[in-house]
């Protein structure tokens, strides 16, 4: 798989180059939009904001703009060159970060995240499709698990990186140093990667019998596909668990549990890193092996990712001593993001190849206006509900409100199950 060269415009590039920058660009966009995360009790410390200031600068002010512009930039992305959509989008990211570190008070950083949101909208959609026009369709599951090894290995480098340099220098250098690193990268993208033809795997490519759909009809016919429509919502439920835990495990282990920022570096980060990592990729490897024999299995592997991982959730939250906490809290990391290849691969089989990057955007406007908007934001505001009556262990409290998302999220993926299946028998 890796051997294989892609050509396009008169260059060629093995495919394994090709999802290696992907990915890497991933692990970037995930990065930058962790580190205020991460380094959530030193930038609380100096700029003295709430955890539900926090929760809407990790959530909803950035998925409202990471979501919404995806829209419009996938549209672009389908009709124009993708590659270059996705460098114009990790270069201005990127420089948004910089301006993350030189935020002096709330407004500041609220806007400077907003930023990083427009620039991000730009980067996973177009990805997707040109994964999806590089690998064949019995090679696309496990190519989409690699790619979105990005979250984890993300997270494991922002919490090992940004914590280290934070603890060494201050919490504004790992900004800087993971912004500039960026902009060069984005430069690379454009001059290294070329575009795949559209539809190239594809067994039937449809014959242009009249203009392609308009922007409005394209969205609608997403949303008019009840397996679609459905797929997404329960991606946006699985997400808002996943964002929900991330974006404040670091503050909870810290606050609540003991851990310090050199530990949280080291060990936190080993445990995302491989947990979450293992678990994609573990996930991308299934759905090729079982999804090509019952297509349910796209839905059905997610369901049970997420009732397995639930008591072990509630484990973490309710024990005293980090390393116990941290050690039940893996198998959560690893089973979380179960729905994330399942899904992204779902979709992208489902629609026609010149509709493949605003469909992808439109999976992420759901998945993530659930997920990365209202789960953070959730926590938050439950964690300054429960601060009167319960003081320091109010996100313990707030955690153990999230957790019936749990239920929520696997009984929508049963749902989808079932809707496959019936589809199939029709």
């Amino acid at each position: 798989m890796a051997t294989d060269a892609m050509q396009a415009g008169g260059r060629a590039a093995p495919r394994g180059l090709v999802l290696g920058m992907l990915c890497f660009v991933y692990v970037l966009n995930f990065l930058d939009r962790q580190l205020v995360s991460i380094l959530a009790k030193p930038i609380q410390d100096s700029l003295q904001i709430s955890d539900g200031q926090l929760g809407y600068i990790t959530g909803f002010y950035f998925a409202l703009f990471y979501c919404f512009i995806a829209i419009p930039v996938g549209w672009l992305a389908d009709r124009s060159n993708r590659v270059k959509v996705l460098s114009l989008a990790c270069g201005l990211w990127s420089a948004a970060t910089v301006a993350c570190g030189m935020a002096s008070n709330y407004g500041q950083l609220a806007v400077a995240r907003m930023a990083v949101g427009v620039g991000e909208a730009g980067g996973v959609p177009p990805s997707y499709a040109i994964i999806s026009d590089t690998f064949p369709r019995e090679q696309r599951g496990t190519a989409m698990g690699i790619f979105n090894l990005g979250p984890p290995i993300g997270s494991a480098l922002g919490v090992a990186f940004g914590a280290s340099l934070a603890a060494a220098f201050d919490w504004r250098v790992p900004f800087y140093v993971v912004g500039a690193i960026g902009v060069v990268t984005a430069v690379v993208v454009y001059f290294l990667i070329p575009e795949p033809p559209r539809g190239r795997f594809d067994p039937a490519p449809v014959a242009a019998a009249g203009p392609a759909p308009g922007f409005v009809q394209t969205i609608l016919a997403f949303f008019s596909n009840k397996l679609l429509a459905v797929a997404a919502l329960a991606s946006g439920a699985a997400n808002f668990i996943t964002y929900g835990l991330a974006n404040f495990a670091t503050l909870f282990l810290m606050r609540e549990k003991g851990m310090t920022l050199d530990q949280v570096a080291i060990w936190y980060a080993l445990a995302v890193g491989l947990g979450m990592g293992a678990g994609i990729f573990a996930s991308g490897k299934l759905i090729d092996r079982f999804a090509v024999r019952n297509k349910a299995a796209y839905a059905t592997l997610p369901a049970l990712s997420l009732l397995i991982a639930l008591p072990f959730f509630l484990g973490f939250v309710t024990v005293d001593s980090w390393p116990l906490a941290l050690a039940l809290l893996f198998v959560p990391l690893f089973l979380n993001s179960f729905f994330l290849p399942a899904t992204v691969t779902f979709v992208q089989g489902e629609v026609a190849p010149d509709a493949r990057v605003i469909s992808g955007a439109l999976l992420l406007l759901v998945m993530n206006l659930i997920g990365l908007g209202l789960g953070p934001t959730f926590v938050g505001m439950m964690s300054d509900f429960f601060r009167p009556d319960y003081g320091g262990h109010s996100l313990q409290m707030a955690f153990y409100a999230l957790a019936p998302m749990y239920l929520i999220a696997a009984l929508l993926f049963l749902w989808l199950a079932r809707l496959i299946r019936q589809a199939e028998a029709r």
